[in-house]
């Protein structure tokens, strides 16, 4: 990977001995040192998002951008394109934001104020939320859909949760009653359901906090998708909080001006975003810590899948 980042680096007329590793984890991050400040150049895993998912990507944060959201800002290579392949890799470079991330997990490390916090990234989704509506993506704009089949079809976007080998015959036949009754439940409310384009992975490893600025990195996984869900990534890892109550309230009221969010929907979509995570980790499951994170998703999704089983919804 080394070699394929100094060979990027030369594409943005960077110095490649001034490139460093900062992140390894879905994609590689480098740091890229240049005569106008930091940058990321990024190198994305083989197979995971074509070309035109990428620049379509990029498309995207550059229009939020210029609307004022605190998010990275794509850079056109020398030859004046978003993408470049570089051996196969695909890579681009986006303007390296300041500050630190949240924390890792779920926690919210250094956050004095957790509810003020919450009411801040609440409005932040909102104002995501507002601008992409607002907003006519070009031709060829290509983003995967966290809708319907997405989320409960036949090939999920991460997977098939039903089959991770963690799962028991009870939590299997729990999962599919679930399953049968969420996508119902979505068929029917579809008309009703805000849907767009959405983060999808506003998770405390991607909101930077800088004094008392926020923004979001990490765009991978944004699609289409319903607002909700949005707000039920962030709330996921928050579950276990003693405080998750006041935490999950502000959130909602944060992103209040924009629309009032329904419990009841809310909740549905917090157990369809437990889910992906089963899928996830499947093909992941060799990797260190594959196993463990495997097991800590179906003790997050299982209680979440029963108690809407035991709901009105079902």
């Amino acid at each position: 990977m080394t070699g394929i980042a100094h060979q990027a680096a030369s594409l943005w007329g960077l110095d490649p001995a001034r490139i460093t590793l900062a992140a390894q984890r879905e994609n590689a991050v480098w740091r890229a040192e240049g005569p106008d400040g930091s940058h990321a150049l990024r190198l994305h895993r083989p197979g995971y998002r074509s070309g035109d998912e990428l620049r379509s990507e990029l498309e995207w944060m550059a229009m939020l951008a210029d609307g004022g959201l605190d998010v990275p800002r794509p850079v056109p290579s020398r030859n004046g394109r978003l993408v470049e392949d570089v051996g196969g890799t695909m890579v681009d470079l986006l303007t390296w934001l300041p500050g630190r991330m949240v924390g890792r997990q779920g926690a919210l490390e250094g956050i004095g104020d957790r509810t003020g916090h919450m009411r801040h990234l609440g409005a932040l989704l909102a104002r995501l939320h507002d601008l992409s509506d607002d907003w006519s993506p070009p031709p060829g704009f290509t983003r995967p859909r966290w809708d319907h089949p997405g989320l409960v079809g036949d090939t999920p976007l991460w997977g098939p949760f039903w089959d991770n080998p963690d799962l028991s015959a009870t939590d299997r036949a729990a999962l599919a009653l679930a399953r049968g009754h969420a996508g119902a439940a979505l068929q029917a409310q579809a008309p009703g359901l805000d849907f767009g384009l959405i983060h999808a992975d506003a998770i405390t490893e991607n909101v930077m906090v800088d004094g008392g600025r926020l923004s979001l990195i990490d765009f991978d996984d944004g699609g289409w998708g319903y607002r909700d869900f949005d707000l039920a990534t962030v709330l996921l890892r928050q579950l276990s909080a003693p405080d998750y109550p006041a935490l999950r309230a502000a959130l909602i009221a944060g992103y209040a001006p924009r629309r009032a969010v329904d419990a009841g929907t809310l909740d549905l979509m917090l157990m369809l975003r437990a889910l992906t995570y089963l899928g996830w980790i499947i093909p992941r499951m060799d990797e260190p810590g594959g196993r463990a994170r495997s097991l800590r998703a179906v003790a997050t999704a299982m209680p979440l899948v029963h108690a809407y089983l035991r709901g009105p919804n079902a």
